[in-house]
C-alpha cells in the first residue's frame, strides 16, 4: 500500500510532529509512506525524515484557488500510483479531494485543530457536505475538534471518527536535567512552572505571565520557563519587564530538542485559547508532570481535573494562579498527579495506539476497495 500525506508543510509543530510520528511508526514492509508538502518548502522535521529515506517534496501553493496546484498534485498522484491520499488539515484536504478525483486514489482526511474564534463559513455549507460524502474516512484529533467539524464545517457526526495523538514517550536524565538547571539559574527549592510552545496569541503566554504574576504574590520562590518562539516574543519580554518579573522568568528561545527543558519542570502550563491534542501535553505526561490547563478544546479529554492535573476556564488570570497555588501548597498533590499522568499517558497516548488506530483505517479502505496489502 503507498500512502501520500498531504500538508502544508513539515515545519515544526503539532501536527508535523503527528505525520512523522505515524510515518516513523509504521514499522511495516507493506506500507509505504511519503509526504507532499503544498506551501513551498519542506521544513526541518521534513529534513529529519529525508534523512531517514522518507520521500519528502512539496509543490508552491497560489494565493486563492490555485487550479494549477489541483493538476500538479494530481499527476503526482497518478504517477506515484497511491493508494490513499491522507491530507492533515482543511485546506491539503480541499487541494487533495480535487487532486484525487478521477484517480484510484481513496482520500482520508484529518482535522488537527480548530482557528479561534471558530466561525461558519457559507462556503463550507456548499461544498464540504460533497466533499464528506467522496471522502474515505474523516478524522478528528479529540472529540471537540469533531464536535466543531459538525457544527461549522457541515460534516455529518456519523462520518468522524476520532483518533488521539500518540507520542513516543520521553525518558528523564536526571544528570542533564540538573546541569541544565544550573545553567537556566533554576535553584534547587524553586518550584518550576512551564511550558514549551509556540510563542503565538491563540496560546495566550499573556494569561499565564500575568497569572504568575498573581501567584508570586505571597507564594515561596518560584521560576516560569517559557520554552519557545514565536511573533509574541518581545509583546511577552515588555509584559515581563513591566509586571518586574526578570528575574522570576526565563525565555530560551526555540530548542530542537526540548525534551530535557520539560523534564526541567515540576508543573506544566497550557494557557491556549484553543488547542485540539497537544503534543507537548503529552510530551509533559510521558515524564510524570502534572499539569494546568485552560479548559478549552482537546485539553479536558486529556487532563484529568483532580486526578492528572487542574483544568481552569478560559483566560482567567485568577484562577489560574489559583490552581498554580493549590500545587505549590500540595506536594503530595503533585507527585500523586505526576503519577497519574505517566499511567494514563502509556494507556492511551502512546505512538503506536495512534499508529495501530491509522493502520486500522487504511486497511479498512484497502478491504473494502481491494487494494493489495
Amino acid at each position: 500500500m503507498k500512502v501520500l500525506h498531504v500538508t502544508f508543510n513539515m515545519a515544526i509543530g503539532g501536527t508535523e510532529q503527528v505525520i512523522r510520528q505515524l510515518i516513523e511508526g509504521i514499522d511495516n514492509s507493506d506500507v509505504d509512506c511519503e509526504v507532499l508538502c503544498i506551501d513551498g518548502f519542506v521544513g526541518p522535521i521534513g529534513q529529519q525524515l529525508v534523512e531517514k529515506g522518507v520521500a519528502v517534496n512539496s509543490l508552491q501553493r497560489k494565493p486563492g484557488i490555485d487550479f494549477g496546484l489541483v493538476a500538479n498534485l494530481r499527476a503526482v498522484i497518478r504517477q506515484g500510483d497511491y493508494d490513499i491520499v491522507h491530507c492533515h488539515q482543511y485546506t491539503p484536504w480541499f487541494y487533495g479531494w480535487l487532486a484525487s478525483l478521477g484517480t484510484r486514489a481513496r482520500v482520508v482526511f484529518t482535522e488537527h485543530g480548530r482557528f479561534h474564534p471558530d466561525r461558519y463559513r457559507y462556503k463550507a455549507f456548499l461544498i464540504n457536505p460533497v466533499m464528506a460524502t467522496l471522502t474515505a474516512r474523516i478524522i478528528a484529533i479529540s472529540n471537540a475538534t469533531a464536535e466543531a467539524l459538525n457544527r461549522y464545517e457541515f460534516i455529518p457526526g456519523k462520518q468522524i471518527s476520532v483518533i488521539y495523538n500518540g507520542i513516543r514517550g520521553m525518558v528523564r536524565d536526571s544528570r542533564k536535567v540538573a546541569g541544565l538547571k544550573k545553567e537556566l539559574g533554576l535553584a534547587d527549592g524553586e518550584l518550576v512552572f512551564g511550558t514549551v510552545s509556540r510563542l503565538d496569541s491563540v496560546k495566550n503566554q499573556r494569561m499565564m505571565i500575568k497569572a504568575f504574576a498573581r501567584f508570586l504574590e505571597g507564594s515561596g520562590p518560584a521560576k516560569l520557563l517559557i520554552v519557545g518562539d514565536g511573533p509574541e516574543r518581545s509583546s511577552l519580554e515588555s509584559l515581563v519587564a513591566e509586571l518586574g518579573l526578570s528575574g522570576s522568568v526565563r525565555f530560551t528561545g526555540f530548542i530542537t530538542r526540548p525534551e530535557h527543558h520539560l523534564a526541567c519542570l515540576d508543573v506544566f502550563l497550557l494557557s491556549s485559547h484553543t488547542e485540539g491534542t497537544s503534543m507537548t501535553l503529552l510530551e509533559a505526561m510521558s515524564l510524570g508532570i502534572p499539569q494546568i490547563a485552560t479548559r478549552v478544546g482537546g485539553n479536558p479529554e486529556i487532563v484529568e481535573d483532580g486526578v492528572t492535573g487542574l483544568l481552569t476556564a478560559s483566560d482567567d488570570a485568577n484562577e489560574f494562579a489559583n490552581a498554580m497555588k493549590r500545587l505549590q501548597q500540595q506536594p503530595d498533590m503533585r507527585s500523586h498527579m505526576g503519577a497519574a499522568s505517566l499511567s494514563r499517558f502509556e494507556q492511551s497516548f502512546t505512538v503506536s495506539a495512534m499508529v495501530n488506530n491509522y493502520l486500522k483505517v487504511y486497511c479498512a479502505i484497502a478491504e473494502r476497495e481491494r487494494i493489495r496489502v
